[in-house]
């Protein structure tokens, strides 16, 4: 019997290491283990013959060996692995119609009808009344997720092992009901707990978001400043943006007008390079140009800086740019400025009014931002134009 036994524990680990994926973190070989341990706890503790007993530990070797091939369905594939590795070990008949028998009583839907298939179906399940009951069922959890049976969330998975512990499992063994089933009870109530825990936790999270969102319905005036603070800053960055254009433009031109009067115009005095005057010209004039556009479209407008107390009772006066209160005493501008804040309806007024303008301001700069570009392509085409005529009319 031993060396039956021993051959069926180094057939399953070898058989494990070479088909088994690893993907299989519960169902592998430690579970077996724990299986056959457990068989042999029930069996030590029951009045088992020896026949019986061999069949029984040859079972929980082999029960598990069909999730090679299967995961739905795998006991049928476990009968059918173990009647080729007994037949191979010249087993009775008798022998492996018992091990087939036990390794069928494993199926979470049977009842068993016998002491020996009571046996393996607690030995199966025993991890449910031990200490690392938590350990082995997040395994089992994260088995099911990696081969697409299902994703359990974690309140999900608790009210499924609640589930199983209440309605769909028992022990049956006399050993298993007076050890393990205490445990179990107390693994049932942690996982209660933690359930108990979670509702709470989602009911707070629950409530925040219903304050969150009656806060939102009852100021929907949250919207229109977020309106205003995004579209104001789109505003300021389209202007940076074309400084930042008219820049280049200063400094493209401001080189190109540098090399023409270092190098090019000195030249121009002797004989043979007077048909070059003319295409010079033409790059210098196109370049000024498009200095002057590019100064142009960044230059600052300047304001009184000053309003009066009939500007403002009156709305005719913007107090959110500094250039209609610079030179305004403090005391002044405090004032107005109260006079603001006290009419919610002057303030959006403002805001729109500030929108207004640097709407303006921005399409006077990308207008002559762009009729800078315009002039600048222009002259270097009609500047290469020039210079090859020039050439070519020698």
């Amino acid at each position: 019997m031993n060396n039956l036994i021993e051959k069926a524990d180094k057939f399953v680990e070898e058989l494990f290491k070479e088909k088994l994926p690893n993907t299989f973190i519960y169902h592998n070989y430690q579970h077996t283990e724990r299986v056959v341990k457990s068989t042999k706890e029930l069996i030590d503790n029951s009045e088992i013959n020896v026949k019986e007993e061999e069949a029984l530990i040859l079972a929980a070797w082999l029960h598990d060996t069909g999730y090679i091939h299967t995961y739905k369905g795998h006991e049928e594939k476990s009968v059918e692995i173990a009647e080729s590795f007994l037949k191979d070990n010249n087993a009775t008949e008798d022998l492996i119609a018992n091990v087939k028998q036990y390794i069928l009583a494993t199926r979470f839907s049977n009842t068993p009808k016998c002491l020996e298939e009571k046996i393996i179906r607690d030995a199966d399940s025993s991890h449910f009344g031990k200490d690392y009951f938590e350990e082995t069922s997040e395994f089992l959890r994260q088995e099911l997720e990696m081969h697409n049976i299902k994703n359990f969330t974690n309140a999900e998975w608790l009210e499924e092992n609640i589930l199983v512990f209440t309605e769909k499992h028992q022990f049956y063994t006399d050993h298993a009901l007076a050890e393990w089933k205490p445990k179990k009870e107390d693994n049932l109530l942690e996982l209660i707990e933690s359930k108990n825990k979670q509702e709470k936790k989602l009911t707070k999270e629950e409530h925040k978001a219903r304050m969150k969102a009656k806060y939102k319905n009852e100021n929907p005036e949250r919207s229109i400043q977020t309106l205003f603070r995004v579209t104001l800053r789109n505003h300021i960055k389209l202007s940076d943006i074309a400084d930042t254009k008219a820049n280049i433009l200063l400094s493209v031109n401001a080189i190109i007008i540098s090399l023409a009067l270092a190098n090019l115009i000195p030249k121009l005095e002797a004989e043979s390079n007077k048909h070059l005057l003319i295409p010079s010209l033409i790059l210098v004039l196109f370049s000024v140009a498009s200095i002057i556009l590019s100064i142009l479209s960044t230059r600052p407008n300047v304001t009184s800086g000053e309003f009066t107390k009939e500007q403002v009772k009156n709305r005719n006066v913007n107090l959110l740019f500094f250039g209609n209160y610079h030179k305004m005493p403090f005391e002044q501008f405090k004032w107005g400025m109260n006079k603001l804040l006290k009419d919610k309806d002057y303030v959006y007024e403002m805001l729109m009014l500030d929108l207004h303008l640097l709407g303006k301001v921005l399409h006077r700069k990308y207008f002559l931002l762009r009729l800078t570009y315009t002039v600048f392509m222009t002259g270097i085409i009609v500047s290469v134009i020039a210079f090859i005529f020039a050439f070519y009319s020698l």
